[in-house]
């Protein structure tokens, strides 16, 4: 069945099941008190979630009555999911890749092995990509990532050991290096290159950010599709941004942390916390914020802000996310042997 019918199929059965809940829980939830969630996410979603969990507690009020309320983590993804294994009290986590939500897995069994198939799509209800912020005017004329290994280039990036979206610039980095000079040898000497142009290696997005937009540090910065818009709202008149000529499909996943959420007795609103993600108006919250919505409706609303683009998926280009942890970011692989060059 297709994709996007499974999905419309969710939508239609969880607005079912909302009414539902809506009949027969106001009663239990007026007698019941106020919950917290602690949702554990990765840097450039602050925005996004300071939003949608004001939607989803004015939801769940009126829905059941109970006040629910929604604190937020944020830092560079692998960090934030060893923060999880090391005892944080994640009622859910909203990582920027499936391979750090799997060590939720590995380590200590927090969640199930297949997480991913609890809600559509993978549990993915947004996507994204990665762009080039360049200087207003763009005056080392960057065009695409080839010009990253410009000897008068300073290219700012998180560290791929602890920042899940420095895991998906690089990754879009070397399969654009791989078809454009041909082989996986060609494409590591690429990335020695563009990692010799680093000047620092911060430990998230938003602190590549901040060194980027308000330290003045670097000519190009690679981001997420949704910080480099935040950061042409906030410093127009300073940034631009472009879209190279292939990029990734980035597709960060949700999951209810399960050892925790039973042990806090929040799984119900947790899930619901998670699901509602995939309504229209989350969507639309969604775009609004410049993450790449799923419904259709969000998609047409937002197709102007957000285009059509040359994106490749993981599992085409590496063979998932585990193989491309193994090879690329665990100790000694490939990120470690051309770093250590540098």
């Amino acid at each position: 069945m297709n994709t996007r019918r499974r999905f419309a199929q969710f939508v239609t059965r969880l607005t079912a099941a909302t009414a539902l809940v809506g009949l027969g829980a106001v009663s239990w939830a007026q007698t019941t008190a106020p919950v917290t969630l602690l949702n554990v996410s990765y840097d450039p979603t602050r925005e996004l979630y300071v939003e949608y969990n004001a939607a989803f507690a004015k939801h769940w009020k009126a829905l059941t009555g109970q006040d629910v309320t929604i604190k937020q983590s944020h830092g560079g993804s692998g960090k934030q999911a060893r923060s999880i294994i090391d005892g944080l009290d994640a009622d859910v986590a909203t990582l920027a890749l499936a391979g750090d939500t799997d060590a939720l897995h590995k380590n200590g069994g927090w969640i199930p092995k297949d997480w991913q198939k609890r809600l559509p799509l993978n549990s993915s209800p947004y996507t994204s990509t990665i762009v080039l912020v360049v200087r207003q005017g763009n005056p080392k004329g960057i065009k695409d990532w080839d010009d990253l290994i410009r000897p008068d280039i300073k290219v700012i990036t998180p560290n791929p050991k602890t920042s899940g979206g420095a895991r998906w610039n690089y990754l879009a980095a070397y399969e654009f290096a791989k078809r454009k000079y041909g082989g996986e040898e060609k494409a590591k000497d690429f990335l020695g290159k563009l990692y010799a142009n680093v000047p620092v290696l911060d430990t998230g997005a938003r602190g590549s950010s901040v060194t980027f937009a308000q330290r003045g540090q670097g000519d190009v910065f690679i981001s997420w599709e949704n910080e480099a818009y935040l950061l042409e709202k906030e410093f127009g008149n300073k940034v631009d941004f472009i879209y190279p000529s292939l990029s990734i499909l980035a597709e960060p996943a949700v999951t209810v942390v399960d050892k925790n959420a039973d042990k806090k007795g929040t799984r119900k609103v947790a899930e619901a916390y998670l699901e509602y993600l995939y309504t229209e108006e989350a969507q639309d919250i969604i775009g609004k914020n410049f993450y790449r919505p799923i419904s259709e409706k969000a998609q047409a609303k937002y197709a102007k802000q957000l285009p059509k683009l040359n994106l490749f998926k993981i599992e085409d280009a590496f063979g998932g996310w585990d193989k491309a942890a193994k090879v690329h970011f665990a100790d000694g692989g490939t990120f470690d042997q051309i770093y250590t060059k540098k």
